[in-house]
């Protein structure tokens, strides 16, 4: 049985008598081909079911329209707002993306990122993993000139583009909140001590702390691994045994400030009169649970926007004049002040 050869702009102007380039503008477009030929042209190509070879094509333009996004969680709240905002910006722009999860884990993001290489992306958007601590596998992006953007959890040693929040004057302002309600002893659930968004976080606390003159206390801070509500239920239980005379508690994310609020209902603990909790993002959750939990703002969805842009900007330098531009956007946030902080 003979093979069906796949059809190819030759085989179209052979059937039609034409020149090969003739075929290529008609199916582009072009102005300068009559709308008689431009109509046989389309009409044969649908006949024999031709659809241009993107390999080729993406050879000829140096671009694959295809960017890859590294990300801790796809379910997570603030992370899928990420993604969201990505894929709305890349569609209008006629991108495809690839989305990686690492599961906070710093071996399987260095296979991602050595995928994504592979692939050939036009560009890399990651979120680094609270486990990530050595940069030579985000080296390896940048030697082999591919525009990279960091998004949230940075680091401050890679010289790329970033998009991501002030976190030590959010967390101050989570924490002045709390002062300003009357708590005098607050406790901070934190994050690992690698990303640079819980060690800011955890800066702003203690900040806010000297601000008002409010001695800093080690034994009321309690680093989280997985940044789980586990481990807000968990470390909240620890803490009211260490600390019953605790009255305020800032949690590193909402999921962690639920897992303390989950416990101090449980222990019919009243909030926010005994103790004010208040969280980090602004997840959906922390607008339904009861009572509703203050929070910071983080605007996930416009930092996905804002990186991918940022991330085009990038490739167009990369393309046109061979040089990276690195910006650093920093994103506004506001504190959302709901029951569990009002007295």
């Amino acid at each position: 049985m003979k093979e069906s050869k796949v059809p190819t702009l030759k085989s179209i102007a052979e059937k039609l008598n034409i020149s090969v380039t003739t075929v290529s503008k008609a199916l582009k477009g072009y102005s300068d081909v009559s709308p008689v030929t431009r109509q046989k042209v389309l009409d044969i190509a649908e006949e024999l079911n031709y659809t241009p070879n993107s390999i080729a094509v993406n050879f000829r333009t140096k671009q694959s329209k295809t960017i890859g996004i590294i990300i801790p969680e796809v379910v997570h709240h603030f992370f899928s707002s990420i993604i969201n905002g990505v894929i709305e910006e890349a569609e209008r722009q006629n991108y495809f993306v690839i989305i990686l999860q690492s599961n906070e884990n710093k071996e399987m993001e260095k296979k991602q990122v050595e995928l994504l290489i592979s692939k050939r992306v036009d560009g890399i958007i990651m979120s680094l993993s609270n486990q990530s601590n050595d940069e030579d596998y985000l080296k390896k992006i940048i030697d082999r000139n591919i525009p990279l953007v960091l998004i949230d959890k940075i680091s401050k040693l890679i010289d790329c583009s970033k998009v991501i929040i002030d976190d030590k004057k959010a967390a101050f302002d989570a924490v002045n909140h709390l002062i300003n309600i009357g708590c005098k002893k607050i406790a901070h659930i934190r994050g690992p001590l690698n990303p640079q968004n819980s060690i800011d976080r955890f800066l702003g606390y203690k900040t806010a702390l000297d601000h008002h003159n409010i001695p800093f206390d080690s034994s009321l801070v309690y680093p989280c691994k997985r940044v789980c509500y586990e481990e807000g239920y968990d470390f909240t239980k620890q803490l009211m045994n260490d600390h019953p005379d605790v009255d305020g508690i800032f949690a590193i994310t909402d999921l962690v400030a639920v897992g303390a609020l989950t416990y101090l209902n449980d222990q019919q603990i009243k909030i926010p009169n005994q103790v004010a909790v208040i969280g980090f993002s602004n997840w959906f959750m922390s607008s339904v649970i009861s009572p509703k939990l203050s929070t910071i703002d983080q605007p996930g969805f416009k930092m996905g926007a804002q990186a991918f842009l940022l991330l085009k900007e990038e490739m167009e330098s990369m393309r046109n004049a061979g040089k990276r531009v690195c910006k650093t956007i920093t994103l506004n946030t506001d504190l959302i002040i709901r029951e569990s902080t009002s007295k």
